[in-house]
């Protein structure tokens, strides 16, 4: 999903951001957040569970062939609808929203952003299959800065993800969240780099 020229540039604008901040930004794209492995089945049982009536009433088979024609529309229908292209476009836009958010916290513990000294970790976070992305600051930041304050970066990071320019909306979104760190966090007098300055690929 990034190119390594793109992955330069990206580490290059998080240390550009961090220079001027004692907060510390991390980057995080995924493909998708969320294998939604039993979606496919469900509808496949929906539509299993719909074959049988019309041929109870259109037709005189008897009912073990009409079990194996409902057997085989549930076979049929969990293999066509589990094809990754197909199976993203059945889950419900909430559920894959709150896949997604799951995902970015458990993105933002699990690289340690809620470690840092002063609690001032950022994650910057973009799932392509959802079409989402969330920025997750930490205790510290959050007593400052309101959510709202994120949604240019949010906005400028979709705007790019959106026009196939993934790595200018990671570059462009890391700008504002440095913005809006140096101005609440400016560097300290003993500031060191708490995090690798990194961008994640899942």
């Amino acid at each position: 999903m990034i190119s390594e020229v793109d992955r330069t540039r990206i580490i290059d604008a998080i240390r550009q951001a961090e220079s001027a901040t004692s907060g510390e930004i991390f980057c995080v794209i995924a493909r998708h957040s969320s294998e939604y492995r039993l979606v496919p089945l469900a509808w496949a049982a929906l539509l299993a569970l719909a074959v049988p009536l019309p041929l109870i009433y259109l037709t005189l088979w008897p009912a073990s062939l009409i079990y194996l024609v409902q057997l085989a529309a549930f076979i049929v229908g969990a293999i066509g609808l589990s094809h990754p292209s197909v199976r993203i476009h059945l889950v419900p836009s909430s559920v894959k929203h709150d896949r997604a958010h799951d995902e970015a916290l458990r993105q933002f513990f699990a690289h340690g952003l809620h470690l840092t000294q002063n609690r001032t970790g950022v994650l910057i976070f973009a799932s392509a299959a959802e079409r989402y992305a969330e920025i997750v600051a930490d205790s510290g930041i959050n007593a400052k800065v309101t959510q709202e304050v994120w949604d240019d970066a949010i906005a400028a990071l979709i705007a790019g993800i959106k026009d196939g320019r993934t790595g200018d909306g990671f570059v462009a979104a890391i700008a504002k969240c440095g913005a809006v760190l140096a101005a609440h966090f400016p560097p300290g007098a003993l500031d060191k780099n708490e995090l690798p300055d990194k961008l994640v690929e899942l």
